[in-house]
């Protein structure tokens, strides 16, 4: 196990493994510590009560975020005639069909996101060897197999976010980066709860939500109290949210 250098063992100093705090004093706390030369980004992991090695507890999904993420996405889209039309004015950077799968087999990549029509499919299901490992194969379950391409594409530049349970039980995400407002990463957050809290497997018992970590990219984590995000985003503005 490596060594902590002295830098880190100063920030993980000023963190109580123990204590659950309020999401403005652990985003507080968190920023704090984030000092690396570029604006790190604020991750969020979320415990849930589910056991993902049954299938019909995994837990997957998509939330645009409401306040970005602060990273501009490259999309690109597996469409022809009128959706590709679509695509390319609702901002796709790369639209295509066979000339696409050509490049996407040829290893040329240059994207963030891949959206698909569904009549695009018997070319997209070939890419899935080289698409599925980068987690860039489309599927319905997170809208990026869709009739409305142009909305998937706007959704994508918007600060769209996939996320899905590990085997673990615990969803990774990112809310933003060090340089995002208190507000702005509580939006988000709050966001992606509820998406979680309506992605609920009707077989999951007892309680869901169970524990939830704030950290950033070089910097130390705290533990979070779900609660206190509700009544923090009810604080900054007005919304209606089914968070405990």
């Amino acid at each position: 196990m490596a060594k902590l250098t002295k830098k880190a063992k100063a920030l993980q100093g000023k963190v109580d493994s123990l204590k659950l705090y309020g999401i403005q004093e652990a985003l507080e706390l968190v920023k704090g510590c984030a000092t690396a030369k570029f604006d790190e980004s604020i991750d969020v992991a979320v415990q849930l009560g589910v056991d993902a090695r049954k299938s019909d507890q995994v837990v997957r999904g998509a939330v645009v975020m409401p306040n970005g993420t602060g990273k501009t996405k490259r999309v690109a889209v597996f469409a022809q005639g009128a959706k590709a039309e679509e695509a390319r004015a609702a901002g796709a950077d790369v639209v295509g069909l066979e000339d696409l799968a050509a490049e996407v087999k040829a290893g040329n990549l240059n994207f963030d996101v891949v959206i698909a029509s569904p009549d695009t499919m018997r070319i997209v299901g070939t890419l899935g060897q080289i698409l599925g490992p980068r987690g860039l194969m489309p599927n319905p379950k997170v809208g990026t197999v869709t009739p409305d391409v142009a909305t998937a594409v706007r959704n994508a530049k918007a600060g769209q976010v996939q996320f899905r349970v590990d085997k673990a039980g615990i969803i990774h995400g990112t809310i933003g980066r060090r340089s995002f407002d208190d507000a702005k990463l509580i939006g988000n957050l709050a966001a992606l709860l509820e998406a979680l809290n309506k992605a609920k497997p009707a077989s999951s018992k007892g309680v869901y939500l169970r524990k939830l970590a704030v950290s950033s990219t070089m910097g130390v984590g705290a533990r979070v109290d779900v609660g206190s995000v509700a009544a923090a985003t009810a604080a900054c503005r007005p919304f209606e949210s089914n968070l405990p």
